[in-house]
């Protein structure tokens, strides 16, 4: 390992991996079993030992601590893990076609499917005895890519350095939450390989004050059943999606801290259920891939966002420029935001791509997706624009999650009440689910696709 010049590095000049004392719980096996650090990083070195030689690897293990396992061993060999923005197979295929040489890592599957190596956690297996692994702070970690919900996914690197310090920002955002000497007990139902489950669930317990529980549970009563098995004090880190069913679901869950959501906008309404229900507060946390977490909020409060420490933003017309100690240069995001006067705070007006202008008049599509997923009846729903036809028409469509009872009318006459008539959608139409992905995102192209099936077969009849 060494600097840009290539000379080797002091050894004081490298970090530990995971922050903490030998004895300082960092994981939670999926029964609730903790994990030390000391034992943590004993597997570390007995997976890395058996890792082949190369450059880049694409990690897909399902269990969260067999993903923070296979991170910190490859990192320790010197490999920069890549975080495709879904495990299907073509997508996969794409970016390891892009890093030739770059080999899988996968848990322990009966057929093999997931890995050429494979990382196992039995918590009684014995690790290996040696020294703390330590990094070149400006090494590579990871390189994340974008959900393709705007387009053709893109890579982004992200250095060790840079996710130490998003992650104290993280934690200044969580701020009043712990007691000295205390940490969170993360339980995540979002996937390690995102952006904002990397974050919270992964480089928060490495070099924050939590521990993070295995699993990744899906349906309610999963959730508070892994809950369950995590001491106080509770973190749960979620989407919207998921709060809503736990709100919908009437399922008690134990005592929480706090609940911190991302992925896609958090009603107010369920900000503001899930505060009650669970008598917590609900943080919801704004970032991308390209920054990590730069913003966040009590949402069934504030309206506006209040910026991380260190976070700046300089308004574009073309969008909004990021600037953070944590990136090598300014990034430009696509979101177009209103700043308060003390330059911290912020309204989120759109996004570039979103903003329609029709006869003279704009609305965003963030917005009127919002206004059609509040239709009594709508279960879950997206507007879309499609491309210009034969005649430059970009026409607006509705896809909808609905109940059979509330007919397309329903819902054009209760969009009418808010809603501009000329961005009332053309057609309306219906499925039984939308391909969301892990985090709750819409990729555009599964989109297209619905809409061109669907146009397909009106003209065919």
């Amino acid at each position: 390992m060494g600097n840009e010049a290539g000379q080797p590095l002091a050894r004081a000049e490298l970090r530990p991996l995971i922050d903490g004392s030998r004895d300082r719980p960092l994981l939670f096996a999926p029964d609730g079993v903790p994990l030390s650090r000391g034992e943590f990083l004993a597997r570390v070195r007995a997976v890395a030992a058996r890792l082949p030689q190369a450059t880049h690897v694409i990690n897909l293990c399902e269990r969260r601590d067999a993903f923070i396992i296979g991170l910190c061993a490859a990192a320790s060999r010197g490999q920069v893990t890549l975080l495709p923005p879904s495990r299907a197979d073509d997508v996969v295929a794409e970016v390891q076609s892009r890093h030739p040489g770059s080999y899988r890592m996968g848990d322990a599957m009966p057929d093999g499917t997931h890995g050429d190596v494979d990382v196992h956690v039995d918590p009684a297996a014995q690790g290996i005895d040696g020294d703390d692994p330590l990094i070149n702070p400006d090494t590579v970690l990871v390189i994340g890519f974008t959900s393709g919900s705007t387009g053709a996914p893109m890579a982004y690197p992200k250095t060790f350095a840079g996710f130490r310090i998003s992650t104290a920002q993280n934690v200044a955002a969580l701020d009043g939450l712990l007691a000295p000497g205390e940490q969170f007990s993360v339980v995540a139902t979002v996937p390690p390989q995102h952006m904002y489950g990397m974050e919270l669930s992964v480089l928060l317990p490495l070099v924050g004050p939590a521990a993070v529980h295995a699993g990744r549970p899906f349906f309610p009563q999963d959730i508070a059943a892994a809950l369950a098995q995590v001491p106080a004090p509770r973190l749960l880190v979620t989407t919207p999606l998921h709060l809503r069913a736990l709100v919908e679901s009437g399922v008690e869950l134990p005592e929480l801290k706090v609940v911190v959501t991302a992925t896609a906008p958090l009603p107010q309404e369920i900000a503001a259920a899930a505060e009650t229900r669970y008598r917590c507060e609900v943080r919801e946390m704004f970032g991308s891939t390209e920054t990590c977490v730069i913003a966040a909020r009590r949402t069934a409060r504030d309206n506006e966002w209040t910026l991380l420490p260190g976070v700046e933003l300089r308004p574009q017309a073309e969008g909004t420029l990021v600037l953070r100690e944590s990136l090598p240069q300014p990034v430009l995001l696509a979101d177009l935001v209103e700043l308060a006067a003390d330059g911290r705070r912020f309204a989120l007006r759109g996004r570039s791509a979103d903003v329609l202008e029709i006869a003279g008049k704009r609305a965003s599509l963030a917005d009127l997706t919002r206004r059609l997923q509040q239709v009594p009846g709508i279960r879950d729903g997206v507007m879309v624009q499609v491309a210009a036809d034969a005649q430059g028409v970009r026409r607006l469509f509705a896809i909808v999650v609905a109940d059979t009872d509330l007919g397309d009318e329903d819902i054009l006459a209760a969009l009418r009440r808010s809603s501009d008539p000329v961005f009332l959608p053309r057609r309306i139409f219906r499925v039984d689910a939308l391909p969301r992905n892990e985090t709750g995102k819409l990729p555009r192209a599964e989109i297209d696709a619905i809409i061109e099936r669907a146009l397909k077969a009106r003209s065919s009849r």
